[in-house]
This record gives structure tokens, C-alpha cells and sequence, in this order.
């Protein structure tokens, strides 16, 4: 049953019907738009394993402003960026991470999830899945600038999302053509990011069992004395 399935299945099963349902011109522009992306090196300059979790404020669905800061406070952080509640990819990693919160919490830990759209889209995406994390909205994309995980789309990719109805610059709240390396991070209260999961390849994501092994491991230094 679904139950089984690990998210990376659920994944695969997505692209296959991508693959499917689109044509061969996109196809191929979306290959080579990650191809792009790898060879630019973008995912080895994002803050990785080892470095300070840069400080944001953004407001959350129903524009409350929600500060990492405050969220470490009350324990370790989960913070995934997607890149809007249009990608089906980042909406089936978003119900994955939302079936693994008993556990989280029961850990100590949350998530937060951010996005470049605004917060109105962002409540939609929230009661789409079902989601009972905070979903922040990256208004000026500042956070995913700090993260450096931001790219700009070329000109293809431009053309070729606008033909499968994904307009970003209506899309995303500053209305520009740029978008977030799908990233996940786990970070100890100290803001030191313990775990990275950073790929060009956006329809890869960092299945909930390895978060909850990171947010463990948190746990078991803690513990020790000294």
C-alpha cells in the first residue's frame, strides 16, 4: 500500500507520469536546464553541513512573521525550501515531511517549509496537503539569496514553464524568474546546520527517514557528558 512506499518511490512514480503526459522539446528543456545547474556548481556554493543557518524572518499563511531565530529557541529545526505548491514534486515531499511530525515533535523538533510565493498561495498549498508545519513565504527571496540556493531560469525555461501554465512572475511574490534549489537542512539549536540535502536534480528529495535519523543524532549529543 502507500503506506510503504518511501518518498522516493512516490517520486518516481511523479516523473514517470511527467515523462508521460509531456512532450519531447520539454522534456529535453527541463534536462538541460539541470544539466545547467550542475555544471554551474550552485548546490556545492549553498550553506551546507557545518555552517551557520543565516537568520530569517518571513511571514507565515496568514502573514504572521516567523523567525528562525525563535523557532531554535524552542529546539532543533527542520527547514526545507520548495519551490511553490504547483511543483507536484515539492507538494509529495511536503505530505511525506507532514506524516513524520508525531515523531519530530515527539524529538523535540519542527519543520518549516519556504517557498518564493506569497502567503495567500501558501495557506492553499498548507489545506492542499494538509500540512500543520509553518509555511513561510520568501517574499523578496531574500532567504533563499542567504541560502544561495536562488538561480535565475533562462530564457528557455522560461518559455517552456510559461507553456505548461506556470507563470513565476505571477507565480512568486516578487515577481521574478527565479527560483529556489530545492534544499532541506536539519539544524541544531546552536543554528549549526547538522544536515544539507541540496540537489539540481529537483525531483530528488531527502526522504523523512534520514531527517529523523539527523534530529536522533542531535539527541544522542545532547546526552552525552562533558
Amino acid at each position: 500500500g502507500k503506506s510503504s512506499m518511501t518518498l522516493k518511490d512516490e517520486l518516481t512514480q511523479q516523473l514517470a507520469k511527467f515523462t508521460q503526459a509531456s512532450s519531447a522539446q520539454v522534456i529535453k528543456a527541463i534536462e538541460t536546464g539541470i544539466d545547467e545547474l550542475i555544471a554551474d556548481g550552485i548546490a556545492q556554493r549553498a550553506i551546507k553541513q557545518g555552517d551557520q543557518a543565516p537568520e530569517f524572518e518571513l511571514p507565515n499563511a496568514n502573514g504572521k512573521a516567523v523567525a528562525l531565530s525563535s523557532l531554535l529557541s524552542a529546539g532543533p529545526v527542520v527547514l526545507t525550501f520548495y519551490r511553490g505548491g504547483w511543483c507536484p514534486y515539492c507538494n509529495l515531499q511536503l505530505r511525506a515531511y507532514q506524516r513524520i511530525l508525531p515523531e519530530l515533535a515527539a524529538l523535540g523538533a519542527q519543520i518549516v517549509a519556504i517557498s518564493p510565493e506569497p502567503p495567500d498561495t501558501s495557506l492553499t498549498t498548507a489545506e492542499k496537503n494538509a500540512l500543520e508545519f509553518e509555511v513561510l513565504s520568501d517574499v523578496t527571496s531574500k532567504a533563499a539569496r542567504d541560502y544561495r540556493l536562488l538561480y535565475e531560469l533562462s530564457d528557455e525555461l522560461r518559455d517552456t514553464y510559461i507553456g505548461m501554465g506556470k507563470d513565476l512572475s505571477a507565480l512568486n511574490a516578487d515577481g521574478g524568474w527565479h527560483l529556489p534549489l530545492p534544499a532541506t537542512y536539519v539544524i541544531a539549536q546552536n543554528g549549526r546546520v547538522e544536515l544539507a540535502n541540496i540537489d539540481p536534480e529537483y525531483r530528488n528529495r531527502l526522504e523523512p527517514a534520514d531527517i529523523l535519523a539527523a534530529v536522533n543524532a542531535l539527541r544522542v549529543d545532547v546526552k552525552q557528558p562533558g
